[in-house]
């Protein structure tokens, strides 16, 4: 724990450091109001709500270029992977998934058809390169509006700690019909099942912590204070007046927060213990192989889902640990496989916290023109 005196002099410092942020700033959250007002390409404004997607330590790694009047090829930035935690780049394209799902909304809410070419150049194996992702091509056919597409602004990944209340079943049932029948939907709500998930999570979360070039690279994407949250506009913000006065006193950077054995950090990682092991419920996304059309399919059957789960009420975290396909996880993940019944070539491709929480501010994004390619 921080010394008596290292807690005084944040407290002292905090009005003095919350003041003395800038007051100019990029807004992180600008993307989140009103995307694509105004814009009379249609193409910009299914952009605009794709961006808003869920992905893997929101690297946001989205690049696409627009070709004539309507189409869009769709590429993989390769300077935003996870090479430690997602070494096969496996979560990233569960990412890209997701940001094709959202821009599909978007295209039916303007009445619109997106006409989707996956991996027009083969699959990339085993990791991801230069060639696309997709071709898309809006069509004059016409699409019925999805209801879902009303929860992308409210969509959040909510990591604080949920009400002991149990989930209604209705809401796991909705959001296993918004998945679809191309994955696998599971649940638990108590029981043997949900207490080994728990345990889980907790394990392959300290594991993570405790294997050096993982933990590294979430140290590297924290962003650190307002002004980096605001610089970045991605990655793992570290926010509010707490952490602006340990910023300002020398309590918390990258170098302490590089080292697990420091108290600041011991006391940060330890806050998530209960947030694993009093998990009221869990929820998780099987698929019956893991090969690239299969993760774009799982990362489109996400989005849906935690829309549903928006929805109804329900806040999602991904506890994706368990599922990292990196050596010091093996075991862990062949664990998580064997508990939530991914026999064989099977997958589990998507595990989160599920619970009620109170309603969160929007995560960072770096704004559209972020990830136009000329």
């Amino acid at each position: 724990m921080p010394s008596r005196r290292s807690v005084l002099a944040m407290l002292a410092a905090a009005p003095f450091a919350t003041a003395c942020v800038p007051a100019n700033l990029p807004d992180p959250a600008a993307a989140w109001r009103a995307p694509g007002a105004g814009e009379a390409d249609p193409r910009r404004f299914c952009l605009a709500h794709a961006i808003l997607a869920p992905n893997p330590h929101n690297r946001q790694p989205w690049l696409v270029e627009l070709v004539g009047d309507d189409e869009i090829v769709f590429f993989v930035d390769l300077e935003r992977l996870l090479p430690a935690t997602d070494p096969f780049n496996r979560q990233i394209t569960l990412g890209c998934g997701a940001f094709l799902e959202m821009f599909d909304l978007a295209a039916r809410s303007l009445g619109r058809r997106a006409e989707i070419a996956i991996w027009p150049e083969g699959e990339p194996q085993p990791l991801l390169d230069a060639r696309p992702i997709a071709r898309i091509r809006l069509t004059g056919e016409s699409a019925a509006r999805d209801p879902l597409f009303e929860h992308i602004l409210a969509r959040r990944t909510n990591r604080e700690a949920y009400e002991a209340r149990t989930v209604e079943s209705e809401a796991f049932a909705a959001m296993a019909a918004a998945a679809g029948e191309a994955v696998t939907f599971g649940s638990a709500s108590g029981g043997e099942v949900r207490d080994a998930l728990r345990t889980l999570a907790w394990t392959a979360f300290e594991r993570e912590i405790l294997t050096p070039a993982a933990y590294q690279e979430s140290v590297d994407l924290m962003r650190i204070g307002a002004a980096e949250i605001a610089r970045y506009r991605d990655g793992i913000p570290l926010d509010g007046a707490m952490i602006e006065a340990a910023r300002a006193v020398g309590l918390i950077n990258r170098e302490i927060m590089s080292d697990v054995n420091h108290p600041m950090v011991k006391q940060g990682y330890e806050a998530y213990r209960p947030l694993a092991l009093d998990a009221p419920a869990f929820a998780w996304i099987n698929t019956p192989d893991n090969s690239r059309l299969t993760q774009i399919a799982a990362g489109r059957a996400y989005a849906r889902m935690n829309l549903a789960a928006t929805r109804a009420g329900v806040s999602i975290h991904p506890w994706s640990q368990a599922l990292q396909e990196y050596p010091e996880m093996a075991a862990l993940m062949a664990d998580a496989e064997r508990i939530m019944n991914a026999p064989g070539e099977a997958r589990v491709q998507m595990f989160v916290r599920a619970g009620y929480a109170p309603t969160i501010a929007p995560a960072p994004r770096r704004g559209l023109e972020e990830h136009i390619r000329a």
